[in-house]
């Protein structure tokens, strides 16, 4: 698993930290009973305090992505199905895209327009 932070960023390093858990799920590299690694060694591998990792897999626990179970650690959750389907419906949607001469760059504008 590879975690992908910007420590030039504004945006916290908890939240970079779960959104790329959350962007391994969408492309299938992360699914449903997978285990991620300990809080500890997340940490030392990105460079980020220990609660920095825990705050980031506490934020996928609350939004039902990650079982955290004292003994055998985080956990992608069954609820997290649904999020690795998306990876389909995303490639679907490039494609159709393409076929209409419309760029991922644009698709990924027009979502982020719809988003506001």
């Amino acid at each position: 698993m590879l975690i992908r932070i910007d420590p030039e960023s504004a945006r916290p390093l908890f939240e970079q930290i779960a959104a790329s858990v959350r962007g391994d799920l969408l492309i299938g590299r992360l699914r449903p009973g997978d285990r991620l690694p300990p809080a500890r060694e997340l940490a030392a591998a990105a460079e980020v305090n220990v609660h920095t990792a825990l705050r980031a897999y506490q934020e996928l626990r609350d939004e039902g992505l990650v079982d955290l179970r004292r003994g055998r650690g985080a956990v992608i959750s069954a609820s997290a199905a649904p999020l690795a389907g998306l990876a389909d419906e995303i490639t679907a949607l490039v494609r159709r895209g393409a076929a209409l001469g419309v760029t991922p760059a644009t698709l990924a504008a027009l979502i982020k327009e719809m988003d506001s």
